[in-house]
């Protein structure tokens, strides 16, 4: 095993052990209620990070630094932020909906319980998915094309950008494929966690959907 490959697999046991030492396991949750949206920053910005150095790795067969790791760290950061409110405007939302009347309930306490941690996943990545990942494959376009350098990003003009992009590969496979195929289920599952851990859960899930892309982008390219 390569030395970058145990400090990468050093730093996510690092971070599991967090979660489980009581102690420390503890001082997360305390964390996660009094400060939400540092931690959901932190969360998202460390955990996203290193799924993306993951996917670097399977693609090139070795470790890479991203162009412009630091500011894709923060913009990572930023979408952590916007998790933990977007998580609490879903699951609320749902939860009102369903006590109204205006969305099926089961009968038992687990079936119910699945099945709103269900609605609520798939409205808010029908809803808010594909207008959070527009956004991020837009700032990630910025920071290619500038080169990694604040100075260079600044440089990028908005057409530049959006001609850079390949959409029809977004929708046909990142929105029409990722959202009802990995999103959907796996934050079926999400939901069905206490609130303090979602955040985290959608952070590794971000880890397990880029080892996939990378995966799947590595096979195309031996088959092409």
């Amino acid at each position: 095993m390569k030395k970058l490959d145990f400090l990468w697999l050093a730093t996510l046991a690092f971070i599991v052990v967090i979660l489980v030492v009581p102690v420390t396991h503890e001082a997360f949750i305390a964390a996660t209620k009094a400060h939400p949206y540092i931690m959901g920053f932190i969360k998202v910005a460390i955990l996203a990070s290193m799924g993306e150095l993951l996917a670097l790795r399977i693609v090139a067969g070795g470790w890479k630094k991203p162009v412009g790791m630091t500011y894709r760290a923060i913009v990572w950061g930023f979408l952590g932020v916007i998790f933990v409110i977007v998580f609490e405007l879903f699951s609320g939302g749902t939860a009102s909906a369903t006590s109204k009347g205006l969305l099926p309930v089961l009968g038992n306490e687990a079936g119910a319980k699945y099945l709103t941690a269900f609605f609520t996943s798939a409205f808010m990545n029908l809803i808010f998915a594909p207008t959070f990942m527009a956004f991020h494959r837009i700032t990630d376009t910025y920071i290619d094309l500038g080169g990694g350098t604040l100075s260079g990003i600044m440089k990028v003009k908005l057409k530049d950008v959006v001609l850079k992009i390949d959409w029809l590969g977004f929708v046909s496979f990142v929105v029409v494929k990722t959202i009802p195929f990995f999103w959907i289920p796996a934050h079926t599952i999400t939901f069905i966690l206490p609130p303090e851990y979602r955040v985290l859960m959608a952070s590794f899930l971000s880890i397990a959907l880029g080892g996939i892309l990378a995966f799947a982008k590595k096979k195309a390219v031996k088959t092409a």
